[in-house]
């Protein structure tokens, strides 16, 4: 278990070697900032044509590309935190400052989606992007403060071609995001689609198709569902307990402006672009699908607190970050997504013995009653007593 919060120091980074069409990626990937290092709405770039754009042939395995740099403020990490993790430690300075973290700092899911922005500034909107399935883990290992300067890369680890689709390839990517101090306060594992320059052979037909796992099961486990549930200590709570997060209709304007925001790439911005991509058609980005699955969370904490009369509560968290983050089916304008969270696993703490950890997995299942989205969230919790490993 890595320390939560804990200091990783960091030396420089020396230059990665790229192709030329990498150079010339990385040139024209220079982000746009405001003299106060704010990220300018660079949403919707000068088009690049597709043969000018990096494809998977091109993707070089170990080549860190520098996806540029910004300053966080105060003011959007109180926002943030209001829109979508409305916890003390992200939106009141001076409850944070009783937290573990000693002080207001950023959710670690506005720091994903700062990472997101650069991401797609600096690379992505300059590749033959074709989105993301999901990401294997985030871990948030550093608190982001108001002030701080971050910097992101992201690294290119392995690529395979893909036997279902001989004009994509995938491949698995390492995003880290550093602080002026060298530290690494934030990263993620992420596995990328990218079209081929040159298509493959065509898959060999295979019989019956084989259909992908559904992970429906946190809709389909029998047990009572609460709206509510406050934070009672670590061994009071109980694994299996089901948590209904609320529901949202996802309307084309939102869409757009969240993707302006935090991941302005064509499919999520723009009809004509969607409907030549693999989507078909204009769609919500992960990012904000899963924001509603995180406030919905917090909420339902929050009103459970509410309720909460002449019960001692726990302190909870900070998160240690997320794991198996998948996107299964796009989400489109008009799409209404239901969210359901299922404590899964409680993790002691030799480390800290005075916490542990409450893992929840939570879906998202569209009208339709298909799966589109599953997370699996952490969260420190106090315990009642200290863990004495036996």
């Amino acid at each position: 278990m890595q320390q939560i919060c804990g200091r990783q120091p960091m030396g420089p980074v020396p230059p990665a070697k790229l192709t030329s069409a990498a150079l010339a990626c990385k040139r024209r990937a220079r982000p746009i900032y405001t003299r106060d290092s704010r990220v300018r709405d660079n949403s919707r770039p000068s088009p690049i044509a597709t043969e000018q754009r990096l494809h998977h042939e091109d993707l070089e395995v170990g080549t860190a590309v520098d996806c540029g740099s910004r300053t966080v403020h105060k003011d959007e990490i109180v926002a943030f935190g209001r829109a979508w993790d409305p916890q003390p430690l992200h939106v009141d300075e001076e409850a944070a400052k009783a937290t573990l973290v000693g002080g207001l700092c950023a959710s670690g899911w506005h720091t994903c989606c700062i990472m997101m922005r650069l991401v797609a500034d600096g690379m992505l909107n300059r590749v033959a992007s074709l989105g993301a399935p999901g990401i294997d883990e985030g871990r948030w290992m550093v608190p982001v403060r108001p002030g701080d300067v971050v910097s992101c890369r992201y690294t290119v680890l392995e690529k395979r071609d893909l036997r279902s689709r001989p004009d994509v390839g995938i491949s698995k990517a390492l995003v880290e995001l550093i602080n002026q101090k060298g530290e690494t306060v934030a990263n993620w594992r992420t596995n990328q689609l990218t079209r081929r320059r040159y298509p493959g052979a065509a898959p060999e037909a295979s019989g019956a198709k084989r259909e992908r796992e559904a992970n429906a099961h946190v809709w389909e486990v029998r047990g009572s569902v609460s709206l509510a549930r406050p934070d009672l200590h670590f061994e009071d709570r109980q694994i299996g307990e089901l948590t209904d997060f609320g529901s949202h209709t996802f309307a084309r304007d939102e869409i757009v402006s969240f993707a302006s925001e935090f991941d302005p790439q064509p499919f999520h911005l723009d009809e004509a672009a969607a409907k030549a991509s693999l989507f078909g058609a204009l769609c919500a980005s992960g990012w904000h699908t899963v924001l509603f699955a995180v406030r919905g969370h917090i909420r339902s904490r929050l009103e459970g607190n509410r309720q909460a009369q002449g019960i001692k509560l726990a302190a909870y968290g900070p998160s240690p970050g997320f794991r198996s983050l998948s996107w299964y089916k796009p989400v489109y304008v008009g799409d209404t997504l239901d969210y359901r969270g299922r404590l899964a696993a409680k993790i002691d703490l030799k480390s800290r013995p005075e916490r542990g950890i409450i893992v929840t997995e939570i879906e998202a299942r569209n009208q339709r009653g298909e799966s589109v989205l599953r997370v699996t969230s952490q969260i420190l919790a106090e315990r009642r007593e200290p863990y004495r490993p036996t």
